[in-house]
Order: structure tokens, then sequence, then C-alpha cells
């Protein structure tokens, strides 16, 4: 397989990220207004092997999980000041897109990508021992610009499918009980 000659390439967008001021808020939108839910909170996130900028970083962050149809919507929320792409200059957007999330087979793919289309890999690490990066592709050529953040995470193959259990959920919710941890 040659290199992929854009980000579209390397597959769908299946997840749209927001990093909003008032997490809490935002979770009682997208459930009471906009229907979405119900949305599954993980606490206490560190990737492993967690890098900022190529350096190691303590991060964690909470996030929510929901679908709306085929696309997962996701919340976050930074639990602490260490450097991420969820404080500083790509922290909180407020109501604005924060990241799109890709989900790829061949995660080396997309590092080549990165480096073949000057994006710079602003977070790395991984979750559940799945790859994942996060990717600024606008960063080394000047285009930057709110929402151009590209996540790029490795499919997961063995144990539950984590995102397949919280699309079902959504399918025919009532919204009843919106907001759920897994546990």
């Amino acid at each position: 397989m040659g290199l992929p000659k854009s980000f579209s390439a390397l597959g769908p967008i299946m997840q749209l990220a927001w990093v909003p001021e008032d997490f809490d808020a935002a979770l009682k939108h997208w459930t009471e207004v906009m229907g979405v839910g119900p949305f599954y909170l993980i606490e206490g996130i560190h990737l492993d092997g967690m890098k900022y900028r190529g350096q190691p970083t303590d991060a964690v962050f909470d996030l929510a999980l929901a679908y709306w149809g085929d696309m997962q919507i996701e919340l976050i929320r930074p639990r602490d000041e260490h450097p991420s792409i969820y404080r500083g200059e790509y922290g909180s957007t407020g109501n604005g897109l924060h990241h799109v999330c890709l989900l790829v087979d061949d995660i080396a793919g997309a590092y080549a990508a990165c480096e073949a289309h000057g994006a710079e890999i602003v977070i790395e690490g991984s979750f559940g021992g799945k790859k994942v990066i996060y990717a600024d592709p606008g960063a080394k050529n000047g285009r930057g610009g709110p929402g151009t953040l590209v996540e790029v995470l490795e499919r997961s193959t063995e144990g539950p499918d984590l995102f397949a259990i919280i699309k079902a959920a959504s399918e025919n919710w009532d919204g009843s009980d919106p907001v759920r941890r897994f546990g």
C-alpha cells in the first residue's frame, strides 16, 4: 500500500470531540437538547507512555462517549495542569470542535502520513495496549486553525469491543440513565 495522499485516505472520521469549558453542562446539553446518549464516563485516564510534543507527561483526563447514529461523540475533561492537548494552546474549545478521530488498522501508516504531510504529532501513547496519536496537520505548514487536530487510534481486536457496547446502548435509548460508568 502506498502512502496516503491525504489524511482522509487513512479512513473515515468516526468521532467528533470537544473539550468544553463546563463538562457537566455539555453532558446535559448533549443528552437533553440533542437527545444523544447514553454517555459512558471513563475517569482518570492516563495514556501509557504518554508524550506531549515528544516529552513525557503525566496528564490525566476524563472522557464521556456516546453515539449519534454511527458517529461517536466525545466530551473530554482535563483533570490536572500537566502539559497536554487539553490545556494551553489546544485546550478548551468552549463550544468548538477540538478534534476528529480516525480508527485505523495500521498505526505505522498514520505515522508515515504525518511525516509526509508535515503534521506535528502533539500527543502519543497507548490505551488498552493500542497506540494512539494526535496530530496537528496544520502546525508545520502554517495552515492551522480551530478543530485541526486529528486523533488516529489503532483498532482493538482483543477483548470486549467498548465502542460496540456504547453504540448498542444508544440504539433505542429512551433518555433514562443518561450518564453511565463502566464497572
